[in-house]
């Protein structure tokens, strides 16, 4: 059971260190080159697409699954078990959950807020200009955070399996 929990968490927080990663390197940097109404518009479909049940499972289940994995490896005797799962947690919990709870979702949310064919091209830039790159700079952070996670959770399945 304690294997299963640790190779959930290692799937799960590695589909989401993906998923940002993509973000990060591909899906802004191309929509980045658009004019600030197709922007707008694509940034605000791929919001609204998503948020999903599936989606939701999937960036949960790291918080759940690593978290459990800690606790289980508390008083671990082996070389670091428990310090570098507790380390994964709080990278994921702090630099993805939090960092998406109160950066990326309130900036998502004043896009969704907005009429985009309702606004002046010049409020269409500023409300640009507030998002795009205050978006970017937190997916990276989870884009980072994730990954390291997920990496610290290898680690620890390599140094509980040895």
């Amino acid at each position: 059971m304690k294997t299963l929990i640790i190779i959930v968490a290692i799937l799960s927080t590695g589909l989401m260190a993906g998923i940002f990663f993509t973000w990060t390197n591909a899906v802004k940097p191309g929509i980045g080159t658009l004019d600030d109404m197709t922007y707008m518009k694509a940034f605000q479909a791929m919001n609204r697409l998503i948020l999903n049940p599936l989606f939701y499972i999937v960036f949960i289940l790291p918080v759940l699954t690593i978290s459990i994995s800690t606790y289980m490896s508390f008083g671990s005797t082996k070389l670091y078990v428990f310090e570098l799962f507790l380390l994964s947690t709080l990278l994921y919990v702090l630099g993805v959950f939090l960092i998406t709870i109160l950066g990326n979702i309130p900036l998502n949310e004043l896009l969704e807020n907005t009429d985009l064919e309702k606004i002046s091209l010049t409020e269409l830039s500023d409300l640009r200009g507030k998002i795009e790159n205050k978006w970017n700079n937190f997916n990276l952070i989870r884009t980072v955070s994730s990954f390291i996670s997920f990496l610290l959770l290898v680690i620890c399945l390599f140094f509980i399996k040895n």
